[in-house]
């Protein structure tokens, strides 16, 4: 990408802003905007937005990066790090599409998408009568929504190869008597303390073996990279939604 591209990042002040910042320090790029909670969005001197804050915070971006970008050759690219949305403020983002190239993940990591693609492929051969699936993740003691986007990302991929929508098979939280596991049941654990940055494993446990397929994230700076890399990727292309597994061709 030129250096003359012109980045803008919402929720500047926390702590993936502050590493993406620093990563486009780094490079060389031009930073032309810092929003936080509350500013207006002035986005007539920027290209793309790369975003971790809230989803409604996200949701009022797009609207601005969709208005913005009506008087443009080429739309903005939003790139969306922010995790928790519902699926009813995921049909509202979709109603941007149109308008703004948005690129949306729960995980900006190489590695993550990587082990997404071979979830898929493990849990296509593990049956769902012999393997039991159980995923385990843990962040830092300020994030506010769990189970992680990632946890879910992994979910989706694990529950993808086996053919089921993982809202069926989800098991959230077990707490009490909670009688003997289904079978096809995709269970979630959370931890959550101190200044864990990501820690995100997938066990495939049958009755005489187990098979872990893990990820640990030693510094955000790998995410806020891999949110550069989604950006320089989105200038090519046309409005819609996109995720990490498109943009490195999975």
């Amino acid at each position: 990408m030129s250096a003359t591209t012109r980045f803008a990042i919402n929720g500047a002040k926390g702590r993936m802003g502050q590493a993406v910042g620093r990563v486009l320090e780094e490079t060389g790029q031009t930073i032309s905007a810092r929003f936080e909670q509350g500013d207006m969005f002035d986005l007539t001197r920027s290209d793309v937005v790369i975003d971790f804050s809230t989803p409604e915070a996200s949701l009022a971006l797009c609207e601005a990066c969709a208005s913005e970008g009506l008087s443009r050759p080429r739309p903005i690219v939003q790139v969306i790090g922010s995790t928790g949305f519902t699926p009813e403020q995921q049909d509202r983002l979709a109603l941007y599409a149109d308008e703004v190239v948005i690129i949306q993940s729960g995980n900006f990591s190489l590695g993550v998408n990587l082990m997404i693609g071979l979830l898929k492929q493990a849990s296509a051969r593990l049956n769902a009568k012999d393997w039991d699936i159980e995923i385990l993740e843990g962040h830092h003691k300020r994030k506010v929504d769990a189970p992680s986007g990632t946890a879910l990302m992994l979910g989706e991929a694990t529950a993808y190869g086996r053919g089921v929508n993982l809202k069926d098979v989800k098991v959230a939280a077990r707490d009490g008597i909670t009688g003997a596991r289904k079978d096809g049941d995709i269970g979630f654990s959370v931890i959550r303390g101190g200044g864990i940055v990501g820690e995100h494993s997938v066990l495939f446990a049958s009755e005489d073996e187990i098979i872990t397929f893990s990820h640990s994230a030693r510094d955000r700076t790998l995410f806020a990279r891999g949110a550069v890399q989604a950006a320089q990727w989105g200038r090519k292309q046309k409005p819609g939604i996109y995720d990490m597994q498109d943009v490195l061709g999975f």
